[in-house]
């Protein structure tokens, strides 16, 4: 269980998209413009959809992908997949969207306190390697390992992803516990890189809300959030249209699906949704910079960043260029 905040130093410009390339379950005839070869499709030809890849979007909005991948054999990764991060976290709660993947992993409806490690250690999968998940700016991903020679084993799996996506429970006990866990995960952070970044991102992200949202959050409110709020995060946040199921792996894909519409098509969207809002991090006139040194480094660097707007990447040309 972790934090991942430096992923935005380049991925984040004025207005980034994530593109995902699928086949819908009723592949529809090619429209004008959309590439079938893209070896010789023109360059402004839309990105063919991946054949290997069935994807749907159930009525409450969850989106699944599958992909059959023989190798290894009779092995899986599962994820659940939520688009909600530390960028969303109101002021009072800076940090508790890390507390709830933390959360997720001491209780639900089905698997009471640690009851999800001890059933993933009963099929010979490990805490770590296995099972985990990691919080970042604007997303929040659980993973799962697990072996697919057992029906009831991927249909067990797919419930744990079930419960994480609207069924933890959030012990009042089990919450002040983990508050020390995360303290103490926050202060092995605390080396020089993360001194030397505490500098450096006010003036990276300038103007920008990335910039007082670090996912791993601000310690008095991690140790003394009332639970209220944390459950107000995960009500607001963790709901279908804002979740995705991936599943790849050695098994058959028509079950598969089956399984994901049976354990996630009854899940409700809240009423009067809060809005998903998306940030950028805004143009300023001239340079900045950022002069930052801790006697505990032991490397010198310099580095240049130009931001600009993000560059679409829908197209066989735009692709290229990325890659170019």
């Amino acid at each position: 269980m972790t934090v991942r905040p430096l992923a935005l130093a380049l991925g984040l410009a004025a207005a980034s998209t994530a593109y995902v390339f699928a086949r819908p379950i009723q592949t529809p005839t090619p429209a004008a413009g959309v590439a079938t070869d893209p070896a010789t499709a023109p360059l402004d030809a839309t990105i063919p959809v991946d054949a290997r890849i069935t994807t749907g979007t159930l009525p409450n909005g969850l989106r699944y992908y599958i992909r059959v991948n023989h190798k290894p054999e009779q092995r899986a990764e599962l994820r659940l997949v939520v688009n909600a991060g530390s960028v969303l976290e109101d002021d009072d709660q800076r940090g508790l969207a890390h507390v709830v993947e933390h959360m997720s992993f001491n209780g639900t409806a089905h698997f009471p306190k640690l009851d999800i490690i001890n059933f993933m250690q009963s099929i010979g999968m490990r805490f770590g390697p296995s099972v985990n998940a990691f919080t970042s700016f604007d997303e929040t991903v659980y993973m799962l390992q697990i072996p697919t020679d057992r029906a009831e084993v991927i249909d067990r799996s797919l419930l744990i992803l079930e419960d994480w996506a609207h069924a933890v429970t959030f012990d009042p006990v089990e919450i002040d516990k983990e508050r020390g866990v995360i303290t103490e995960e926050w202060r092995l952070g605390r080396g020089a890189g993360a001194r030397l970044q505490d500098k450096q991102f006010p003036v990276l992200l300038q103007g920008s809300r990335y910039a007082n949202r670090l996912p791993i959050g601000q310690m008095d409110i991690v140790q003394h959030f009332p639970p209220e709020r944390l459950v107000q995060f995960y009500k607001d946040w963790y709901r279908p249209d804002l979740m995705a199921v991936v599943a790849v792996g050695d098994f058959d894909p028509a079950a598969m699906e089956r399984q994901i519409r049976a354990h996630f098509g009854a899940l409700t969207n809240p009423p009067n949704e809060r809005p998903r809002p998306k940030y950028d991090v805004p143009d300023h006139a001239g340079t900045s910079y950022a002069i930052a040194s801790d006697p505990e480094a032991r490397t010198t660097s310099v580095s240049v960043y130009h931001l600009e707007p993000a560059r679409d990447q829908s197209t066989v040309g735009a692709y290229r260029r990325q890659i170019v």
